[in-house]
């Protein structure tokens, strides 16, 4: 499917903002969607609408094959061994909470390590340090190289055989790094511990095999891979699910209920408590079906193309610094960026004044910037429906904003 092509599947691009066509680049925050996957929601409430798991009607028996059918697409997406690995949650957020609050609380004790990276989504810091906090644990960060990737030197040096966890995003928010969690993997298993990884922009952008990689646990969103938004993944390995508790309780995860104990049910049903996200999952199917029809290569490819062009435009915007790795192979469709003297939120302004859409400020990533020794950033974040006149569009605004400030100043 050509370029051209993918874009008329994508319904919000056809208009202007502020009197210019609409330039999409923040899809690193959330995608667009689909009119497949609008198309698919709506059949659902429309023709299929109830719950899962507990009627014989008609209904009840298509709401659950659609449900169901989505945990068999994520399963086959990722290359999981099992469907009972395949866990809905309400995003990558929930997944990691659930790993930390139930593997965690069970497996980590006082005076253990857990390790992450300085480059971490907030949503892959806060619970560890919570779980650190009540266990009396060791929150450790391994550190960066200087242009934003990890060394597997610095990773063997921090993971020790006190290491319980290592958890790392796939794919940096903000740098776009791509890190060799296959690899990293590999020396949290040699030292005993289990290894989850933040895979919430990399399912969107390249292909992943978590069998291959290894990992324990993987986490990742719908919303951003064309998907609805409250809708999300854990993928666990069976062994582990099998042994951990279930954190939230009540109907739908119970095999059996008595007046001071109860039974759950098995996998993955035990952690999908009360009526779960019906439509979601059937709308990540649907962008999963989508996603696949285009080829996750060919994303890959096309994303590396535009970052690439990106990099080679904006960089002869004078005053302009791009973070993270010069080689566009070594990162996704990420490009963040400082423009000198003009506050990343004034500079996003007058791009969206041109109709270009950016994201401005700290991105969920505070100890990243600290370590970047900066506040904020701008960023411009690619996805399957961006050309390189999106592109050329951003370098104007650039150019634009620059004149402004300079004029204004």
């Amino acid at each position: 499917m050509l370029n051209q092509e993918i874009r008329k599947h994508f319904p919000i691009i056809e208009q202007e903002i502020n009197g210019h066509p609409l330039v999409y680049l923040d899809s690193a925050a959330t995608s667009q969607k689909p009119q497949q996957v609008i198309d698919a929601i709506r059949n659902y409430y429309e023709n299929d609408n109830s719950n899962v798991h507990r009627g014989v009607h008609t209904l009840g028996n298509r709401a659950t094959e659609g449900y169901e059918g989505a945990r068999d697409k994520v399963r086959d997406f990722i290359n999981a061994k099992s469907r009972e690995e395949i866990v809905f949650t309400r995003g990558t957020t929930t997944a990691l909470n659930l790993v930390a609050q139930s593997y965690g609380s069970a497996n980590v004790g006082e005076g253990d390590e857990i390790v992450i990276t300085y480059m971490e989504h907030h949503s892959n810091i806060i619970p560890w340090q919570q779980l650190a906090k009540a266990k009396g644990a060791v929150l450790k960060y391994i550190d960066l190289e200087e242009d934003g990737t990890l060394s597997l030197d610095k990773v063997k040096e921090t993971i020790t055989d006190r290491t319980k966890i290592v958890s790392v995003m796939h794919v940096s928010n903000v740098l776009g790094t791509i890190n060799p969690i296959k690899e990293i993997t590999e020396i949290a298993h040699a030292h005993g511990a289990v290894m989850v990884v933040d895979g919430a922009q990399a399912a969107p952008h390249i292909k992943v095999d978590v069998q291959s990689l290894d990992c324990d646990f993987y986490a990742f969103s719908g919303h951003k891979m064309g998907g609805p938004t409250g809708i999300g993944v854990l993928y666990g390995k069976k062994a582990l699910l099998n042994k951990m508790e279930p954190v939230e309780f009540g109907g739908e995860m119970i095999d059996f209920v008595g007046l001071h104990e109860s039974t759950w049910k098995e996998l993955p049903w035990k952690f999908e408590g009360g009526t779960p996200i019906i439509a979601g999952a059937i709308g990540l199917g649907a962008a999963i079906d989508f996603l696949e029809e285009i080829g996750l290569d060919h994303i890959e490819r096309h994303e590396h193309d535009l970052a690439a062009y990106a990099m080679e435009k904006m960089s002869q915007v004078e005053g302009l610094t791009i973070y993270g790795p010069k080689n566009a192979e070594a990162r996704a469709g990420v490009v963040t960026f400082n423009l000198s003297d003009v506050h990343p939120h004034d500079l996003a302004t007058v791009l969206d004044m041109h109709g270009v859409a950016v994201r401005a400020g700290h991105h969920c990533a505070q100890p990243l910037m600290k370590w970047l020794d900066v506040s904020a950033t701008a960023r411009a974040s690619f996805y399957i429906y961006n050309t390189k006149e999106d592109v050329d569009r951003l370098v104007d605004g650039l150019q634009v904003a620059k004149e402004y400030f300079n004029e204004v100043n």
